[in-house]
This record gives structure tokens, sequence and C-alpha cells, in this order.
């Protein structure tokens, strides 16, 4: 059974059903499950289930062999304006955001713990909505308002036997990265020594899955690339690599790791045996421009442009060079496709910080990425890009040369114009604010139809779902289950170590032994990527026992004879 979708929030869209038929390769629209409640999974959906009056019937339907996700984080379409009109001018286009042919809006609200809309939201739980379907709270990594783990869409195309990528230009741990790697109850459980404290029943300690930086080394995307090497530098506190540093244990367990272009460029090939780990900076990827800053009379100050960063050094790899670079790892001429999410992650950052040429030079370094993506698809023909932000952001553009109750910097187009940049949600020094308009997405090839009118955030899971055409039915995926156990004949009371495996449809199991009229309940263990180390006790009296593992979502039981002597 494939993920579908289904919602009564459509609204009816009426566009040149000529243009949408030019585009590449795309098809019919997701159906996700009716549902009541804007907290269960595709219970925001807007995709209409019926399709009519719809451009989607116009379009026939097909299938992606490779899906590649791009998000600029706070990238609304004010700050495209702002980077397309800065670089390439007011009647300009955005070689590679302007070069896709399917273009719509989605709305980004978030919701309390209570269920309720949440209208200004932040990229934890804007990424885990297209990255699971399901809408959250904020701060959440891809688990639901109670905290239950949700699948993401790179977990679910790895159990489907594709390859993975995850790329960003933020710390790897950061939010929306992590969302599609990892699942804890608050965004910043980077490391070991947070997630004790901050998301405890997420520590290993605890029997969940470990902080984000433990979960992405075991979700093992075939690449991984971004900042956040500092993490990287703690220890575990727990489970079979405590004491370990997480570096330490990402390359016992295979990983290729590198820290600059040099070494990314020199790598040949990334999979499951060796899979691909770049870390080029300890926190967040320097950014590209610096410029004026932005004071409460910047409208007045001479119109400036933006200069080289140069705290970004020249060993450091691109958004463009990252994307490229993952593309060429996770293509194959043989089997299935891929998944890649590819973020640009300090758009977002510099709109916080009221930076307009440090915000502007991201947006332009995401077009990059956007463009080598666009390349690799043409060429491809058959692949499905998706471009789109998480949260819309503060900047505005107003009258040159002015001054508002804000923060402004006056810039130089390449036009020889001014343009004056606003910000006006906190004061100078403080952070400013997201907002809650809904975003621009763009997409080209098999399934990019679907972004056409006012869609949700959480239907680009469906998107992609149903344009790799994914499995996703719980039974099915943890079918070929595997559990270990050590010893295999315990002593009486001693302990045990139970390793499940390949429970791709689970978030969880519970493990019994039973025998003798007797049953001692080990537990419940959380699981990351369809595996999970449990730690119990062998029952108090020898004899032949059943150790029971059992998928807590999936149903799957899997059953091994253990003497206890």
């Amino acid at each position: 059974m494939s993920i579908k979708a289904t919602s009564v929030r459509r609204r009816t869209v009426v566009v040149g059903v000529a243009t949408a038929m030019a585009a590449a390769a795309v098809a019919t629209p997701v159906l996700a499950a009716r549902s009541d409640s804007l907290a269960d999974h595709g219970g925001a959906t807007r995709l209409d289930g019926d399709n009519t009056n719809n451009v989607r019937q116009a379009i026939k339907g097909g299938k992606a062999r490779n899906v590649i996700l791009l998000i600029g984080d706070g990238m609304g379409s004010s700050e495209l304006t702002i980077a397309r009109n800065y670089e390439y001018g007011a009647a300009g286009r955005l070689p590679g955001l302007d070069s896709l042919p399917l273009s719509g809006q989605y709305t980004t609200y978030s919701l309390t713990k209570a269920g309720k809309p949440d209208y200004d939201p932040d990229s934890a739980s804007t990424g885990s909505a297209w990255a699971t379907g399901t809408k959250t709270y904020d701060g959440a990594i891809s688990v639901d308002i109670k905290g239950a783990p949700q699948k993401s869409m790179l977990e679910i195309a790895k159990a489907n036997g594709l390859r993975t990528g995850n790329v960003s230009t933020a710390e790897i741990q950061d939010a929306t990265p992590a969302v599609q790697m990892a699942h804890v109850t608050a965004r910043s459980c980077y490391g070991p020594s947070a997630t004790l404290k901050t998301c405890s029943s997420n520590a290993i300690e605890n029997g969940g899955a470990g902080s984000i930086t433990e979960q992405i080394i075991n979700t093992r995307a075939d690449v991984t690339l971004g900042g956040g090497a500092a993490t990287f530098n703690e220890k575990a506190t727990a489970g079979k690599y405590a004491g370990q540093t997480l570096l330490d244990q990402a390359t016992s367990r295979g990983y290729q790791v590198v820290n600059n272009k040099a070494g990314l460029d020199a790598v040949t090939a990334a999979n499951q045996d060796q899979p691909l780990l770049g870390l080029f900076s300890s926190g967040n990827m320097p950014v590209r421009w610096v410029g004026p800053e932005s004071t409460t009379d910047g409208g007045k100050k001479d119109p400036a442009r933006c200069q080289p960063n140069p705290a970004r050094p020249d060993t450091q790899p691109s958004l463009a060079d990252m994307t490229s670079k993952a593309i060429e790892l996770l293509q194959a001429k043989q089997g299935k496709g891929f998944f890649l999410q590819v973020e640009g992650a300090s758009i977002d950052k510099q709109d916080h910080a009221a930076n307009a040429c440090g915000q502007i030079g991201e947006t332009i370094d995401l077009d990059e990425a956007v463009q080598a993506a666009m390349d690799f698809a043409k060429r491809d023909g058959n692949t499905t890009v998706l471009v789109t932000a998480d949260h819309s952001h503060t900047s505005q553009i107003v009258e040159a040369g002015s001054v508002t109750p804000g923060l402004t910097a006056n810039l130089l187009t390449n036009e020889g114009s001014p343009m004056t940049i606003n910000y006006a949600t906190a004061a100078k020094g403080g952070s400013q604010q997201h907002t809650g308009a809904e975003l621009p997405v763009v997409g080209y090839g098999p399934q990019a139809a679907n972004v056409v009118g006012l869609i949700d955030q959480t239907d680009m899971f469906f998107i992609m779902s149903r344009a790799l055409g994914l499995q996703s039915d719980p039974a099915e995926l943890s079918k070929n289950a595997k559990v270990t156990v050590a010893p295999r004949s315990p002593k009486a009371g001693a302990g045990v170590v139970v390793e499940a495996s390949k429970f791709y449809g689970d978030t969880s199991v519970r493990s019994t032994m039973v025998g003798g009229g007797n049953t001692v309940d080990l537990g419940v263990t959380e699981l990351n990527n369809g595996a999970a180390t449990g730690y119990g006790t062998a029952p108090s009296k020898p004899g032949k026992y059943q150790l029971e593992v059992t998928g807590e979502q999936s149903g799957k039981k899997v059953t091994l004879t253990v003497q206890v002597r």
C-alpha cells in the first residue's frame, strides 16, 4: 500500500493547462488520509481527493526515479525578491529558482501541544511537517504533538531501497537537516549531555534512540554534508559506544569523514558500507557576503554593494559544490534512485541578524544549488526537483532612502539603483522574528503539478512519496526484521542484550521472554532506522524461553529460543 492523501480543504485552482502539460513528466495529485484533527498524519493536507475542476485532471500520472528537495530556510517571497533585485535586477530572473515551470504557495502553521494552530512556526515544526506529513509543535524534531516519532521521508526512502543524502550549510544537527534523520522532543538536543538534560526520554540511558548526532550516525544516509563538527567531539554517555567520541564512533562504523573541499572532491563512492560524512565547520558554515550594518538611520546612508566574506575560506565547499557532489555519489546506473534534501540555512540566520548582505548571499548560494539540481534533472529525464522554504521572515523592501521605526540597510543593486531593506520585528541587537505568511513552492518533473495553487506544507511529504512510489505499510516494511540475543544461553538473572534490525515500519519494539508459565517483559525500545539495542535481565528461573520481539506499529513478531541456565 502506497502513501496516499485526501482532504476536503483543497481550493479549486484554474491555470493554463497547456503550460502545465508542457512541464516534464508531471502527475496526478497525492491523496492523504482523511482526518478531523490537524495533529494527525496527513490531517492538514489541502489536496483534494476528487480532483473536481482541478488542473491535475489534465496531467498524466508519473513516477520519478529521484527526488531532490531544496529548502531556503526563512526564504519567503520578500527574501527572494530582495535577492533577485540585488543580483539580477527588477526585471531579472534567478537562474535556478525562476527556471522551474510550476509554482504555487503553501501554508506553514505549526501546532501547540494541545493541537491548536500556532500561526508563526519555527524551523523544527515546519521541517517535521514536510519530512513526515505530520503537523507538530515548535521545537519538535519529527515527533508528533505527543512526542511519538514519525517516520521521515529519508528513512522511508532508505527502507524502500533508495540511496539517500542530506546537505546543509548549517550544523547538520540543526532543525532542517535533523528532521530527516532524528526524532527528539526538543531541537537543542544535539549531543548526549544536552539530550539527557533536555530530552530525557530520548536519551540512550532511558531506552531512547539518543541525541540528534547519535541518531544521524545510526540513520546512516549515504551522504551527509554540512557543519556541526564540534558536537562530534562529545562522548557517548551510554550504550555500546559509551566513552567514545561521536566522531570516533562514526569512523569505527565505516564512515568516510572529510573536512574540506579537496577531501570532498577526492571521494569517489559513498554507500552503506562506506557512507560519507562531510563536516566543513565547527558550527554553521560561514556565509558568502558581508555588507553594511542595518541601523535606525541606515536608509539615509549611501547605498553600498555587498563584499565577499573574508571569514569564508577557499577550502570550504559551496552549497552548489556539496549538492553536485551529493548527486554524483547518489546516482547509480543500476538499482533504485535516490532522495536528497539540500538546505541553504543562513538566509534565516542572517535575516534574524538583520544582515541584508549575508541574507542575499545565502539566497544566491541556494539558487546556484538549484541550478546544479536542475542541470542534473534535465539530463536525467526522470528526476523531480522541488524548491521551497520552511517559514517566512522579516525583511521588507521599503521606499529607497527612508527611515522606518525599525532597522534599515541601503544597498546598491546591479542596476545602479538604491534598495532599502527594513527589519522591524526586533530592536537593534535583538533577533528578528519569523512571520506566518504562506510561502512560494516551485517544482519540476513527475508529480510537480501538485504544487500548483494553495497546498499545505505537509503535502510535500505526500507529493514526494507519491513521486517515488514509496511503500509505507508498516507490516510490509518490517517483513524482513531480524533479532539476535547475547548471550544466547544466559545465566538466570543475568543481563542480556537484544539487537533488533530491519524493523523499518516501526518506531519501537517490545521484547518479552515467555516460558514455564512465566512472562518476563524486557520493555519497549525506541528504534532508529529500524534498529535498536535493548538491555534486559534474563528470567530468574532456568529453562527454555521464547524471546519475542514485536514491532509496536507493524505487529511483526520475531521469535528466538533462549536457554536460560
